[in-house]
């Protein structure tokens, strides 16, 4: 199943834009806010931020390193994901409100790590770095051109599943960073 590339790249922008949004909003919270957390064990705002960023100081720099190196494609009008590719996706990707839970790697665990505001600006930066990505990325062929996965160096998918899959993990955890917003509401109305 190909997918009209225009529209793909217009759809990805817009919830970018919408990470954006958010993120600013999240930049009003004070420091005990976005620190506060559920359970023991369950992230923050700034935790479900900070997982954001360590994923795209990976594949920030694979997406451009990729273009870089690879010559335009003015030419194709469409995307076709890889079975691999968008077997990826469907684990990230929320559908009709439902996220299945997956296993965060070690590394890319933030939990208990002492944040602040910083993580926000960090992550409105990198946003903003993948809009630019995706306004160049209708000029290259996104079925073609292959990029590295974080997990594994030797496995690679094209640059369009990268471009779905990184968005829609950071949708995923922004909507994270939301419901534990809702839930210190929450709790914060039941002090009162």
């Amino acid at each position: 199943m190909a997918l009209e590339k225009l529209r793909m790249i217009k759809d990805l922008e817009e919830i970018t834009k919408g990470l954006i949004s958010r993120a600013e909003y999240f930049r009003s919270l004070t420091n005990e806010e976005l620190n506060f957390r559920e359970e023991a064990e369950s992230w923050s705002i700034l935790e479900c931020l900070e997982h954001l960023n360590r994923y795209g100081e990976f594949y920030l720099v694979e997406i451009e390193k990729r273009m870089l190196y690879n010559t335009t494609d003015e030419g194709s009008d469409s995307f076709k994901p890889g079975w691999l590719g968008n077997y990826f996706v469907g684990l990230i990707k929320i559908k009709d409100g439902q996220v299945k839970k997956i296993k965060t790697l070690k590394d890319m665990n933030p939990l208990h790590s002492e944040l602040n505001h910083t993580v926000i600006d960090k992550f409105i930066k990198q946003q903003k770095q993948m809009i630019r990505l995706l306004d160049r990325a209708n000029n290259f062929d996104l079925t073609s051109i292959k990029t590295n996965i974080s997990i594994n160096k030797w496995i690679k998918i094209r640059l369009g599943d990268t471009f779905r899959f990184v968005i829609y993990h950071n949708q995923r955890h922004v909507m994270q960073a939301d419901r534990v917003l809702a839930a210190l509401e929450k709790r914060k109305g039941e002090v009162v």
